[in-house]
């Protein structure tokens, strides 16, 4: 169905359903519950190595320090259960127990935990803790530890770690044009506006926990499977989430102490992260080393397709960033091959960021791509090129004309450093976007009340995306309601189960629960009905068909001669990701995600302090991320796109479409600017002086 032809709420730009009530201060957040004076507060002392054993801990002054209600460390934790399982098939469910070992197993690991009547006085006694430590030598380089990289068999998608089609490497050899680079990016780190928080209480054997994150039943099985109680004894709510970006999946161990703690004290608790233990406690983006190997024909055929990858996994954990996933569906080529290889440091976990895989995975494959298509046009595939089934619908040829059109695209001079503009010198850069469709399990529930009012529930979250105002759309369309008279809940388990936010399955998945449910109570109405549940599985979405959104990004930058400065002067998206449930908040997803991209490719990055295995950047003020001022004209469009063969609602989710490729659209305009082939990411000045010196030449 094209968008124009909507009638009903779906589609519009509706206004947030949730925004006078966090203009105004009334929409709660985790650490927002149980005001001061109920609640006691807890502070997290982390280690100060990476590696090694906790073989002494003097609590005595903090003990005695104001305020102070419960010391913990090892020595008086409650048995929990030990990490993991390792293999558990939903990892965000995994027991995540808290000073249940002396082991430090990457810097930052909490090793003891205060409790006192204010934050303030729990904070001071955490730095009266004194902790011993025997240190062990640790392994922290991901470019020394490289070689030594292992086959992990699967990735964190689920896809296999490698795959092949053809002959990859005798085609490469043969094919009279090729392109062989080798990138690098950095270790990123989500930065959720909103720190991760729990508040804690018990009513008897029942445990309540109000925590920042994206999913509701996982945390809830994760705790209960913690502290060895039953699922059904454990609520989670998280009604309104400050930022999640993949970051907030996992539960921490902020929610393991505030449980323990309020058991013991029999209160509430509540526990905020510092910033800078966000970036040791929490997950981040795995730092890359990746291979790109293009072969074409003279007439601009791909004959052979390879990408290589290898990333950082905790030592502890398996998980294996999807980097090669984009590869295997944006471009056809006889001759394929991908590979992951994942070397095990003693580093935080890594995990979900915005876009696993992809983002960073396109990041160099969309680079090369450019440089092959300096002399050769490439093709356009209609068919998934590994599964070799059709796609549901792909129109990203559409999105590159379109955008063409829009941007100027003919004007852009294809000789690098031929355009200036005063000491700037000037470039145009394109690049493809991808990202796959999927859908999860979820149910909801409708009910209509005595006054004529519709009330939907479910376990889903919305962590600043607009769920709420989707669902609200969505269930007033299928009741055919105002929106004024659809109430929509969230966030709660005693609500039907959902999959949560995230892998941008969130929207297409609840949306088409939400839809079920309705249909059912319309249905039902005339029989005296007024409450249905309905949910959604997987096998909504057609199986013969591949699913994804498709996108192209161009971008336009500004290069200082001298001091090699980089400005994006202008960026367009255009974008094809089927039925747009809001084009409000659908376009406000694409301009942020492609404001990422801009951080990826020009400032974005984290170091690892080799001595001691801890993030240099543990902050916002050395951690950067693009502000208002990097960003002048951005704007982001959907082709209208029906998709009779993806989900109910015809959609597909689009909280990650805009950072795929965005960043090495910038990165090629830098080309474009300069000449300079920036394969070490992000582009900072440093990187750029010996190609802007050698113009002089």
């Amino acid at each position: 169905m094209a968008q124009s032809d909507l009638a009903g709420p779906i589609g519009r730009p509706l206004d947030r359903v949730d925004g006078p009530l966090k203009v105004t201060g009334r929409a709660k957040y985790a650490f927002e519950y149980a005001a001061q004076g109920e609640a006691a507060y807890g502070f997290i002392v982390s280690a100060a190595i990476g590696k090694g054993r906790v073989i002494g801990v003097d609590v005595r002054d903090a003990e005695r320090a104001p305020g102070v209600l419960l010391v913990l460390t090892q020595d008086n934790a409650p048995p929990q259960t030990p990490w993991g399982p390792v293999d558990l098939p939903d990892r965000f469910a995994r027991a995540e127990p808290a000073l249940d070992t002396d082991a430090v197993r990457y810097f930052g690991f909490p090793v003891a935990f205060l409790v006192a009547e204010t934050f303030e006085q729990a904070r001071a006694a955490a730095a009266l803790v004194r902790v011993r430590y025997a240190a062990q030598p640790g392994e922290y380089d991901l470019h020394a530890a490289a070689p030594r990289a292992e086959n992990p068999g699967h990735i964190g998608d689920g896809g296999p770690a490698d795959s092949a089609i053809g002959d990859f490497e005798s085609a490469f050899a043969a094919a009279p044009v090729k392109i062989d680079a080798a990138y690098r990016t950095p270790y990123q780190h989500s930065a959720p506006m909103e720190p991760h928080a729990s508040m804690a209480f018990w009513e008897g054997e029942m445990l309540t926990v109000c925590t920042a994150a994206q999913l509701t039943t996982s945390p809830r099985e994760g705790l209960a499977r913690t502290l060895n109680i039953p699922p059904e004894n454990v609520r989670i709510i998280t009604r309104y989430i400050g930022g999640g970006f993949g970051n907030k999946l996992p539960y921490y161990i902020d929610a393991t102490l505030a449980a323990i703690s309020a058991r013991m004290l029999r209160r509430p608790v509540k526990v905020a992260m510092t910033r800078p233990q966000l970036f040791h406690s929490t997950t981040h983006r795995t730092a890359s080393e990746q291979r790109v190997r293009l072969g074409a024909d003279r007439d601009g055929r791909l004959t052979a397709y390879g990408q290589d990858a290898v990333v950082q996994c905790a030592r502890i954990d398996i998980f294996t960033e999807p980097v090669c996933s984009a590869a295997r569906r944006l471009y056809a080529a006889p001759n394929r091959l991908t590979r992951h290889r994942r070397a095990k440091l003693d580093l935080p976990r890594s995990d979900s960021m915005r876009a696993p895989g992809d983002a960073i995975g396109l990041l160099a494959l969309e680079c090369a791509m450019d440089e092959l298509a300096e002399a050769l046009a490439l093709d356009d595939t209609q068919i998934e090129p590994e599964l070799k089934i059709p796609f549901s619908s792909r129109h990203l040829a559409e999105c590159l004309r379109e955008g063409a059109s829009r941007f100027g695209w003919n004007r852009r001079a294809a000789k690098p450093a031929s355009v200036r503009d005063g000491w700037w010198l000037v470039g145009l850069g394109v690049a493809s976007a991808i990202r796959g469709d999927v859908l999860r399990d979820a149910s909801a529930r409708a009910r209509l009340e005595s006054d004529g009012r519709l009330t939907v529930e479910l376990a889903m979250t919305d962590i600043g995306t607009g769920s709420y105002t989707i669902l609200t759309q969505i269930a007033a369309e299928a009741m055919e309601l105002p929106v004024e008279r659809v109430t929509v809940r969230l966030g709660d388990t005693n609500f039907p189960p959902t999959a949560g936010s995230g892998g941008s399955f969130g929207a297409g998945t609840s949306g088409s629960a939400v839809l079920a449910a309705c249909r059912k109570l319309k249905a039902a109405l005339a029989s005296g009905i007024t409450e249905a549940e309905g949910s959604a599985t997987p096998v909504d979405l057609d199986s013969h068909y591949g699913h994804a959104g498709f996108g192209a990004h161009f971008a336009e930058v500004g290069v200082d001669r001298d001091t090699g400065e980089v400005r994006v002067r202008r960026m367009l998206g255009v974008f094809a990701a089927g039925r747009i449930l809001n084009a409000k908040t659908a376009r406000s997803q694409m301009i942020g995600g492609m404001i990422w991209g801009i951080g990826a490719a020009l400032m974005e990055e984290n170091h690892v302090d080799l001595r001691y295995g801890s993030f240099i950047n543990q902050d916002l003020a050395s951690y950067h991320v693009v502000v208002n001022a990097d960003v002048s004209a951005l704007d982001a469009v959907f082709l209208e796109e029906p998709d009779p063969h993806g989900n109910p609602l015809g959609s597909k989710g689009i909280g990650e479409l805009g950072i795929c490729g965005a960043g090495a659209a910038v990165i090629n305009a830098i080309h474009n600017a300069t000449g300079a082939r920036i394969r070490d990411f992000p582009a900072t000045p440093d990187k750029l002086l010996p190609a802007l010196a050698a113009l002089d030449d």
